[in-house]
């Protein structure tokens, strides 16, 4: 566990996910960062289906608009952002980003931010946060001098079965996921609250893809795991 009001090194699939999930741990730590993997603005002007409901008309605004609102989201939490090239799935098509240039992507930002803590996703359901979550958990392995949490992906962790999933996938790789809600200063993060919920509203073009009640997962107790490599007595 990292030590009470550390930094965090938070990793985030897309634009929102590591301020819905984990908001409030974000505020409780001053000077974390943010990394976005998924933050990349495509060649083209694409119009996708998602972007039309939060009210965008391309790609290119999309992208520009959200990583704008992410800015303003972290600003409010006392954090900064880091914002990766790669592409979310929906502007991608049939080439996605590489697991392995996010895993070196992921360690360059380890190194040159020195962050004792790394916070990640479970990396819940949707194939992007799949990806991410793979390639966090490498880039892990590949430098353990860092604590380690998973936070558990706000929204998805709703659907069934998906959280048991994934520790089961976790200890199939060797890897111990312990729940830390216990240990968490949850008074803390109640403080932290009202923040959490004035970030979330920065991000206008989601929120109103979701609409007023689709995104009230968000606001439930934040939930995390400790992530250890098992020992194999011999």
């Amino acid at each position: 566990m990292p030590h009470a009001n550390d930094p965090l090194l938070v990793i985030s699939p897309h634009l929102d996910d590591a301020v819905f999930s984990c908001g409030a741990a974000i505020a409780g730590a001053p000077d974390s960062i943010v990394c976005t993997v998924l933050a990349g603005v495509p060649h083209n002007a694409l119009v996708t289906d998602w972007d039309a409901q939060c009210g965008l008309t391309d790609a290119h605004q999309a992208m520009h608009a959200r990583r704008a609102e992410d800015a303003a989201a972290l600003d409010v939490l006392g954090a900064r952002p880091i914002h990766l090239g790669f592409l979310d799935s929906q502007y991608a098509g049939d080439s996605p980003a590489s697991h392995d240039e996010i895993v070196a992507a992921l360690l360059d930002v380890i190194r040159a931010t020195a962050c004792r803590a790394l916070v990640v996703p479970l990396g819940l359901f949707h194939s992007d946060h799949d990806l991410v979550h793979r390639a966090c958990r490498e880039a892990w392995l590949a430098d353990r001098t860092l604590a380690c949490l998973a936070y558990e992906d706000a929204l998805y962790r709703r659907m069934d079965g998906l959280v048991q999933t994934r520790l089961a996938d976790l200890a199939a790789c060797g890897i111990i996921a312990t729940p830390v809600s216990e240990r968490i200063d949850t008074a803390a993060l109640a403080r932290h609250q009202g923040a959490k919920q004035r970030a979330v509203s920065r991000y206008i073009s989601q929120l109103k893809a979701f609409g007023p009640n689709g995104y009230d997962d968000v606001f439930a107790t934040e939930r995390f795991w400790s992530l250890q490599t098992a020992r194999h007595d011999r």
